[in-house]
């Protein structure tokens, strides 16, 4: 059974929301996940001792929140290479931060990262049955990664 950490940002709680779902499908697969704001996180020491990280923040301004950035230098000290790993985020217009977190993750800390990409949801639709259902496949098929 792997242990993954769901580290997220969220100002209105759709972000969360995602991580609530996606921690579901990840369980429903018979892994453990713990949900993790990033904000409580002061050191990578508290990071450490997981198997898979999936990383969530919602889209501001075009862009990942001051907060994550800062939260992807911490976590940057950690030895994440080939360690399994997803992203996501909620958006109102464009969408972008959790293909940033995602190329992060896959490029500069060279994790295994699921072959969904990253998982970026409306926040019209997160809370719909159609976003829950998107949360757990995502959870679902980043845990898939854990049987190989």
């Amino acid at each position: 059974m792997a242990k993954i950490m769901i580290g997220y940002a969220s100002r209105t709680g759709k972000t969360e929301k995602m991580a609530e779902g996606i921690a579901e499908g990840i369980r429903m697969n018979g892994h453990t996940a713990e949900l993790r704001k990033i904000s409580d996180i002061k050191n990578e020491e508290e990071m450490e001792g997981y198997d898979g990280y999936v990383f969530g923040c919602p889209t501001y301004h075009r862009d990942m929140t001051p907060g994550m950035k800062n939260f992807l230098f911490l976590a940057e000290r950690l030895n994440l290479v080939g360690k399994i790993g997803g992203a996501f985020g909620a958006y109102t217009h464009s969408g972008e931060s959790a293909s940033m977190v995602f190329d992060t993750m896959e490029f500069v800390f060279k994790m295994d990262m699921t072959d969904l990409k990253a998982l970026s949801l409306k926040e019209a639709i997160i809370e719909t049955d159609e976003g829950l259902k998107a949360c757990q496949d995502y959870g679902k098929a980043l845990s898939e990664k854990f049987k190989n």
